[in-house]
């Protein structure tokens, strides 16, 4: 198994470049050839909380109760999301991914974002706004996950929780907004 990861540098920020179109960043490879070693492969995510669990969507998605955990230790089908590109913005702008879970829904940031409690869904079946999020990387595969009205995805206690397990009301990124993340393609 090969682990791949590409990056980009877009307005003084690294964001990760992901999905099924062909993007043309200057001095970056496309999406499409850097993301899709084999033709209709795409690029599957795991995302590691600081304390070494894995975010894990419930059943594989389609749910808006006990969405997300991150008490998992080793990285299954659950644990496995595929980022798709949100085709908006010029060339250079910020790029937004919707997170597609392994059973084909997409996670919700409730309200876009800035919620506590209700804070992730897993049943969209449609990129729209509250489906859109930012992976703003800091190196080594480490990335924070941005919602659509600029709150930040937290792992509750470094992750290792069942209940209660994600907030999106972080206006800042520390540790435990921050995600390792393990990428397949082939």
């Amino acid at each position: 198994m090969k682990i791949r990861i590409r990056f980009v540098r877009a307005a003084g920020i690294t964001v990760a470049v992901v999905g099924l179109l062909g993007l043309s960043l200057p001095g970056v490879a496309s999406a499409s050839s850097a993301l899709f070693p084999r033709e209709g492969e795409p690029l599957h995510c795991a995302f590691q909380t600081i304390n070494g669990h894995y975010l894990t969507a419930v059943g594989g998605g389609g749910r808006t109760t006990d969405v997300l955990h991150t008490d998992a230790t080793s990285i299954g089908s659950w644990e496995f999301f595929t980022p798709v590109v949100v085709p908006d913005g010029p060339p250079g702008s910020l790029v937004h991914v919707g997170l597609m879970t392994i059973d084909g829904h997409y996670l919700t940031a409730v309200d876009g974002g800035g919620r506590n409690t209700d804070v992730i869904h897993s049943n969209a079946t449609n990129l729209l706004g509250w489906e859109e999020f930012t992976l703003i990387g800091f190196g080594s595969s480490n990335y924070a996950i941005q919602t659509i009205d600029g709150h930040y995805l937290t792992a509750v206690n470094g992750g290792g929780q069942a209940n209660d397990a994600i907030h999106s009301d972080a206006t800042r990124i520390a540790a435990w907004e921050m995600f390792h993340t393990t990428c397949i393609g082939d």
